[in-house]
């Protein structure tokens, strides 16, 4: 099951990994699980999602199991999505209504989400091994935005991933909630509490604290902040 609504245009798919990717060993046997018990779900690695001209990339953790692997479409389906795309829609950077379902016909605008890590991992914790091998499914998507002006990390894993992928060095990029940090190409990485439930619940993360993350960021669109 993938989603069609909002696929990303030819040259960043030929960047996504293939549906049996093999380099995680760990993670292809847990996705071999999945597919035995749940043969309808996507069960994949999840394609980046949103605008092919977007100035805009939000970089997430990885797919949640009974969210972007069960419907093939970034922070779809699970408790993190609706904070997630419900900021979107009211900050300007998506269209139409989020039904958590690939079919709903959202559509965002001027944002791209990517993954750090395109597979499911058990308890939702990716090794760093898994972590570094996927990068390899981050940076070449990064590059081919040719509007892209900031980043937005959604986690300390999102935002080590992030940064790297962009060249920065992590001894002078610490994460912190609206923290900011230019890398070498002149991009601005802004980190973010991951819109996560346990963050959510505890209050770690507040929506208003995660609106003024894409409020920011929304100074960049013209390249004037």
């Amino acid at each position: 099951m993938t989603s069609d609504s909002q696929l990303p245009p030819v040259p960043l798919l030929t960047t996504e990994p293939g549906r049996d990717c093999p380099l995680c060993p760990r993670l292809v046997a847990f996705r071999e699980d999945q597919r035995a018990v749940h043969p309808d779900w996507h069960n994949a690695p999840v394609p980046a999602f949103g605008d092919p001209d977007a100035w805009l990339a939000i970089v997430g953790l990885a797919p949640g199991l009974q969210g972007a692997n069960r419907t093939g479409r970034p922070f779809t389906g699970d408790f993190a999505g609706h904070l997630l795309y419900d900021t979107l829609l009211k900050v300007g950077l998506a269209e139409g209504e989020y039904g958590a379902t690939p079919g709903d016909g959202l559509r965002l605008t001027g944002a791209i989400i990517i993954n750090a890590v395109r597979c499911v991992p058990p308890q939702n914790k990716p090794t760093p091994e898994e972590i570094r091998t996927c990068r390899d499914f981050l940076v070449p998507p990064l590059g081919l935005l040719p509007n892209l002006r900031v980043v937005v990390a959604l986690g300390q894993i999102a935002h080590q991933s992030a940064v790297k992928a962009l060249g920065g060095k992590l001894p002078k990029c610490r994460f912190g909630h609206l923290a900011e940090h230019v890398v070498p190409s002149g991009l601005t990485i802004i980190d973010s509490y991951h819109c996560s439930r346990y963050n959510q619940n505890t209050r770690v993360l507040t929506p208003a604290m995660f609106e003024a993350v894409f409020a920011r960021a929304l100074d960049f669109r013209t390249g004037v902040n």
